[in-house]
């Protein structure tokens, strides 16, 4: 039985699907004004191993995700490259995407932009001002929120004590905590509204598109801890303000916070890392084994130590797929006696392996119950007390679950192979001599590596 801990409710809940086997995913996309770093990296791994495990237990899901295209930071930033928001917007996106697509993140079935829903936007603002949740000002279109009772619900907290609003000078906004859904501006970037030239608001942009393509009611939300107050207490008010009808969501879920070496990251601290400059330095796999390693809603600590361990660990498992392909083309048996009790081990395994991911997506739990039995793989490796037939069952059981997991075991060759290290090694050595202007030895290494057809230019 899959239970899912809800945000809302503070426990793990039994998972029922509003319509069947169907579930509908909505996770908050990126603001495409600079590139997406590790911490967006954290969220989505995670929920792309969720809908891979909900697409394993037989569910057939749709993944929506937004694209925020039009937003106060784009234009900021634009203005301070002298390009177009636009075109800012659509080259973030394209990284974005490309960031993605290293990182085995591929379970998204539509990503929507912001720009190209302004009119399911206006649609959701004129509801929400002919129902009386709305009301217009000089400078906008507010929410009103004192209209909905239930907000803070999500994040737990009385209205009166958040102080993350703030009452500009010039918005007449009736309460503190009201929130814009339209901004009238007469600056480009803008559209034609009945309040006005202006652009929408970031939370009606969310509710507008998920309304659009999953309806009123739906079955995940997804998103970092930072998101829950106040945007998505924001769309959980826009929406059923709108619809009439609760809840919106079934099943709240947020990633936990990603720090960097014990702090929390910001580019103030000078330890702001974004995924390409990560993936420089470490494999895309690894990062993902690192994710792996602690439950979604954790906090996780990024550093050199713990991506080493992630190394490490997925070498693991590299070693035996390689230890296993090399026994399989060795001369064994293609079945033993002891084929039944390997096999009943195995069973085991995968029930303990879909248990720990029925558990709220448990994957370090799931891990650590894959490695204790590549331990025991081992042990009858150790002893040739394994058949042909069962370490082919076993293979494949590993790159069912790597796949579970969107980590490939079965494309990698383990190897002790310190090439790359020896070469840089050579390379430093050569350029002390270069420096003591010992150009003979200097040119004869060149000479050697060539050779080896490694052409090495000095710039």
């Amino acid at each position: 039985m899959l239970k899912i801990y809800n945000t809302m409710s503070r426990k793990k809940e039994k998972f029922q699907p509003i319509q069947g086997n169907r579930i509908k995913l909505f996770v908050c996309g990126p603001t495409v004004y600079d590139d997406s770093h590790i911490g967006h990296a954290r969220t989505y791994i995670s929920f792309d191993i969720i809908a891979r495990y909900l697409e394993y237990k037989g569910y057939s899901v749709f993944y929506l995700q937004n694209i925020t295209d039009i937003e106060d930071k784009i234009i900021n930033r634009a203005s301070e490259l002298d390009v177009f928001p636009i075109d800012l917007a659509r080259y973030f996106e394209r990284r974005y995407l490309e960031d993605m697509q290293a990182l085995g993140v591929d379970r998204v079935n539509l990503y929507a932009r912001a720009t190209e829903h302004i009119s399911e936007i206006i649609v959701q603002i004129e509801t929400l001002m002919d129902k009386g949740f709305a009301y217009e000002t000089e400078t906008g279109v507010y929410f009103n929120e004192s209209k909905f009772p239930e907000f803070g619900n999500l994040s737990h907290r009385n209205v009166e004590d958040l102080n993350i609003h703030r009452v500009s000078p010039d918005s007449k906004k009736r309460n503190p905590g009201d929130f814009a859904l339209w901004k009238k501006k007469d600056v480009e970037p803008y559209w034609d509204s009945p309040w006005g030239k202006g652009r929408p608001g970031w939370h009606i942009e969310d509710t507008a598109i998920t309304e659009e393509y999953l309806g009123q009611q739906y079955d995940i939300h997804g998103g970092g801890l930072d998101l829950i107050f106040p945007h998505h207490e924001a769309e959980i008010a826009q929406m059923e303000s709108a619809s009439g009808k609760s809840p919106l969501v079934r099943y709240w879920m947020h990633t936990g916070f990603l720090n960097v070496s014990g702090e929390k990251m910001s580019k103030s601290l000078g330890n702001f890392i974004t995924i390409r400059d990560m993936l420089k330095n470490h494999d895309p796999e690894t990062f993902r084994f690192f994710v792996l390693s602690t439950h979604y809603r954790s906090p996780i600590d990024f550093s050199k130590t713990t991506l080493e361990q992630a190394k490490n660990s997925i070498e693991r498992i590299y070693k035996v797929i390689k230890t296993i392909d090399d026994a399989i083309e060795s001369d064994i048996p293609e079945t033993i006696n002891n084929d039944n009790e390997l096999n009943d081990k195995l069973t085991e395994t995968k029930n303990q392996f879909i248990e720990a991911m029925d558990n709220d997506f448990n994957t370090p739990e799931a891990l650590s119950i894959i490695f204790n039995y590549i331990r025991d793989v081992n042990r009858e490796l150790d002893i040739d007390n394994i058949s042909k037939s069962m370490l082919k069952t076993i293979k494949n059981f590993l790159i069912e679950t790597g796949s579970i997991l969107g980590v490939d075991f079965s494309g990698k060759v383990y190897t002790d192979d310190k090439s790359e290290d020896l070469l840089d090694v050579i390379v430093e050595v050569r350029n002390k001599l270069r420096e003591k202007k010992d150009w003979e030895l200097s040119d004869l290494i060149r000479s050697k590596l060539k050779e080896l057809d490694i052409i090495l230019e000095d710039k």
